[in-house]
This record gives C-alpha cells, sequence and structure tokens, in this order.
C-alpha cells in the first residue's frame, strides 16, 4: 500500500493510489497531481455495467487520493482546482467514493469544444455524464457536502457565490463514504491538477440554492 499522505485542511490522513503521482506543498496548502496517460474513472452506460453487454469496459485507473476515515455526518469540502489542460476530458476532480460501482465525481473539465467546463458524474452501477457550465478561466472552486442521506455538489468562479450543480443520494447507509482527490487524462498523453484553498467544514449548508 502506499504511504498514506497528510493534506493541509483535510481532516484525516489520505491513501494514494500511487503515491508518486502527488505532490503536497504544505507551505501553499496545495496538492498536486500527475495524472498519467488514458487514465479515468468512469464506467460507461453503453457499456458492461453490471453486467456484460460487449459494450466499453468499465476504467478504474485515475490517480485518486481517498481519506482514510470517512466523515461523520453533516460538512462541506472544497477546493479550489488548477488544471493544465492538454486534451479532452482532462481533469481535476473533488472524488465522492464508497466502491468501485458506487462513486461521484465533480470534475473541472476540459471538453470536446477545448473549453474548461464543469461535468459531474454519479455512479449506481453504471455512470452518468451532465455537463454545467462553462468556465472562462482554468481556475475554478468546487465543493461537496453532505445534507443528512444527501449530497450536493456546487462550483463557484469566485470562491464565494456558489451555484448548484446538483443534489443526489444513494441506496444504504452514506457513513462509510470517503472523499478525496483524483486526477484524469482519459484521451491524453496526462495532465497536472492542483487543488488548494483546501477547506473541510463539518458543518450543514443551510440552504443549497442561495449562492452561499
Amino acid at each position: 500500500m502506499a504511504d498514506r499522505l497528510t493534506v493541509p485542511g483535510m481532516p484525516s490522513l489520505l491513501t494514494p493510489s500511487s503515491a508518486g503521482l502527488w505532490r503536497i506543498d504544505e507551505s501553499a496548502g496545495a496538492v498536486t497531481v500527475s495524472a498519467e496517460p488514458r487514465t479515468d474513472i468512469f464506467i460507461d452506460p453503453s457499456g458492461d455495467g453490471v453486467e456484460a453487454g460487449g459494450g466499453p469496459a468499465p476504467v478504474l485507473n485515475a490517480a485518486t487520493l481517498l481519506g482514510d476515515l470517512p466523515p461523520v455526518g453533516d460538512f462541506q469540502f472544497s477546493a479550489r482546482v488548477t488544471v493544465e489542460f492538454a486534451s479532452t476530458f482532462d481533469a481535476g476532480v473533488l472524488l465522492l467514493w464508497r466502491d468501485e460501482r458506487c462513486w461521484g465525481k465533480l470534475c473541472f473539465e476540459f471538453s470536446p469544444e477545448a473549453e474548461p467546463m464543469i461535468v459531474s458524474v454519479i455512479c449506481r452501477g453504471v455512470a452518468d455524464d451532465a455537463n454545467a457550465f462553462v468556465v472562462p478561466d482554468r481556475t475554478v472552486w468546487l465543493r461537496v457536502s453532505r445534507i443528512g442521506r444527501v449530497y450536493a455538489y456546487h462550483a463557484s468562479v469566485d470562491g464565494t457565490t456558489w451555484q448548484l450543480i446538483r443534489v443526489f443520494g444513494f441506496d444504504g447507509d452514506p457513513s462509510g463514504d470517503r472523499i478525496g482527490f483524483a486526477g484524469q487524462s482519459p484521451t491524453g498523453e496526462g495532465c497536472s491538477a492542483t487543488f488548494d484553498q483546501i477547506s473541510f467544514r463539518p458543518e450543514r449548508l443551510a440552504d443549497l440554492r442561495d449562492g452561499s
């Protein structure tokens, strides 16, 4: 198992899928991932999913950095994300993880039109894929919140006013769900993504839609 890492702002140690891909800058409160070529976390709904169907196979080889201890109760987990985009679907990701068939990604991703975009992906056996809005820069703020048994994704272009991306839930008890980071480069030769201004607040988000 790769060595566990301490990331400023996070509530527990985190375990990387590959320690050599993650770099911590404690003075800047930042963590940077070097995503490897042809890496992703995606289970195509047109593919085999839970049962073999002859379509695209699941891809679960992206670099991840996940907290060892699941958060307790309600929380707000956020970070500023900067990505050195090069190829379609390159992304820096806030990752919500239960197991290989149950997870969620909130992505700052390079679209097929070569535009930085907010994208969310939720997997319940197979994955969906939902585009939100284009970002006029290569930096954005992302946030994952838990409110009871429900999760909310938000994004912000200034770190102050938050736009709701989606609200969703998984079947079963969410108390074992882990949080962390990921970097992906599904079509390219790799990319770098940096997460800073990392914050974990064990507080309930009062309103999903008022920009707070």
